[in-house]
């Protein structure tokens, strides 16, 4: 599944759909809302674009490293402090292509997809620096 949504999901249950015969790790990323003096987290995207790189990504790493399934849900809307905000489900038949492959998703990820994070906070909101979407500096996510 790759997936920009605002609804959250659950992850026993995508855990449980990628598992194959021949698998031997699946590697889990959760990014979630982090209480940074914030009071919530309102994630934008350029949604069209973004999936087709999602997608891209994901067929890139699978080629890479091996993998046998990914998964890359990325939330948008406003999102408040614990809440998922990235979640990247990679399998593998090793433990090794698991965390190579996951760790290459997050960086090319954070590298360029443009969807970008405001931090709505009590003494005013600020988008996290080089991801306003309506100026210079697509990705950092």
């Amino acid at each position: 599944m790759i997936a920009i949504q605002k609804e959250d999901v659950d992850i026993g249950n995508l855990i449980n759909d990628a598992k194959q015969r021949g698998m031997g790790a699946i590697v889990l990323f959760d990014g979630i809302v982090r209480d940074d003096d914030i009071c919530e987290m309102e994630l934008e995207s350029y949604e069209e674009v973004a999936l087709r790189e999602l997608e891209q990504i994901a067929s890139d790493a699978k080629a890479k490293f091996g993998l046998l399934s990914v998964d890359i849900i990325h939330r948008i809307g406003r999102l408040a402090i614990g809440e998922n905000i990235l979640i990247i489900i990679v399998g593998a038949g090793h433990r090794k292509e698991a965390y190579e492959g996951s760790r290459y998703i997050i960086e090319t990820i954070k590298a360029g997809v443009p969807i970008w994070k405001k931090e709505l906070r009590k003494d005013g909101d600020r988008w996290v620096p080089g991801e306003h979407p309506h100026g210079c500096g697509m990705g950092k996510n």
